[in-house]
């Protein structure tokens, strides 16, 4: 004789005799206690492996839900094996409670097969899904139009308060990490001309090289990088935040747009703050070059006059032109992420990884767009 005893439940196999599994069980069978004794249980039908089982419930003081969930696991486990498991001395209540479920109703879980996804069927899921991201994507840049055509006729209606508080963290708050790259970019670009530059014996074309890159092309881009890791992703977890607390149906019952409400600030915000910090940016970059000057032996009055020749006005104006596409981009592409926040634990950061990956590769694309409309135009 074999027995096992738990806090509340106990459970007692007498063996095979003559073929048959006796079993008794005695005390409580709740959700505390048979958990205890439910491996114990199945351990024993399954290794007798009898034809015919006989449980003992007469000791049972108290069953609910998790004591007849084991009672038809053990009986679904005698089906399995070809036998029968027959309950003795189960309290009429608790008798009643079990024949509620009857031998079918209950169904083991089953690993279904997945459905095999053929190559072709993958791809064509794919085409749609970016189809409808570009419809949706032009349905909210007209919305947004619409929403900033209306503010600039009535300034009035924009939410200022709300427009500055954007300003603040998308300007002043990432001054400080756009200024220590653009500086920390700015020695690098210049170190790496220089190695080259130095075979021919010209060195003082490194500022050259710094003033055109930096202003054209890194200072721009640099600070939209950093923006839409920083900001864009933001805007998403602000807007994605408020969609799954069901604040954004709360604006559109009060007859609120939430474009005009809360995306119209933002992109105001993005576009006034991505140029400023361009210029930062700029400032620090060829910085960042004019030390590398001064250790390779060039005053820095050599490094301006150089740099003065190279560089005109056309170049700062045609990167700040660029930083004013990349700061709509990455406020509209935040706040289109955020909108589309579905529900559950993990929507907003998926929402806000949509945010980044969409903004770095927009902004990608448009400096492209931008570098071939400037190659024509002679910038």
């Amino acid at each position: 004789m074999a027995s096992t005893t738990t806090t509340t439940a106990t459970l007692r196999s007498d063996g095979l005799r003559d073929g048959v599994l006796r079993l008794a069980i005695e005390g409580r069978l709740d959700a505390n206690s048979t958990g205890a004794i439910w491996r114990q249980a199945d351990a024993s039908v399954t290794k007798a492996k009898a034809n015919t089982a006989v449980l003992d419930a007469s000791q049972v003081d108290y069953c609910d839900g998790s004591g007849i969930a084991l009672l038809i696991h053990l009986r679904q486990q005698q089906e399995k094996l070809r036998g029968s498991l027959r309950i003795e001395g189960l309290r009429p209540e608790f008798q009643e409670l079990l024949d509620d479920w009857s031998p079918g109703s209950v169904e083991l879980e089953t690993k279904k097969p997945k459905p095999s996804v053929r190559l072709a069927e993958e791809i064509g899921q794919g085409a749609v899904e970016v189809w409808r991201d570009i419809h949706t994507l032009v349905s909210f840049v007209g919305e947004l139009g619409a929403a900033l055509f209306k503010a600039a006729l009535q300034p009035r209606t924009i939410r200022w308060n709300e427009t500055l508080r954007a300003a603040e963290e998308v300007g002043v708050n990432a001054l400080p990490i756009v200024a220590m790259l653009s500086f920390l970019v700015g020695i690098i670009m210049a170190f790496q001309a220089a190695v080259p530059l130095r075979q021919f014996g010209a060195e003082i074309f490194v500022a050259n090289m710094i003033g055109l890159s930096v202003l054209r092309e890194m200072g721009p881009l640099m600070t939209a990088i950093i923006l839409a890791g920083r900001s864009g992703s933001a805007f998403a977890a602000e807007i994605g935040t408020m969609k799954v607390r069901e604040e954004i149906d709360a604006l559109k019952t009060m007859g609120l747009e939430p474009v005009r409400f809360l995306v119209v600030p933002r992109v105001i915000a993005a576009v006034v703050m991505t140029p400023v910090l361009t210029v930062f940016a700029d400032l620090l970059g060829i910085m960042g070059g004019s030390v590398v000057m001064l250790s390779l032996g060039f005053p820095l009055v050599t490094f301006f006059n150089q740099l003065q020749s190279a560089v005109s006005y056309g170049s700062l104006v045609g990167g700040l032109v660029k930083a004013l596409a990349f700061g709509i981009l990455i406020a509209a592409i935040g706040c289109l992420r955020g909108l589309q926040t579905q529900t559950g634990a993990s929507a907003v950061g998926l929402s806000t990884t949509h945010a980044v990956v969409s903004g770095i590769v927009l902004i990608v694309i448009t400096d492209g767009i931008f570098s071939v409309i400037y190659y024509y135009l002679w910038v």
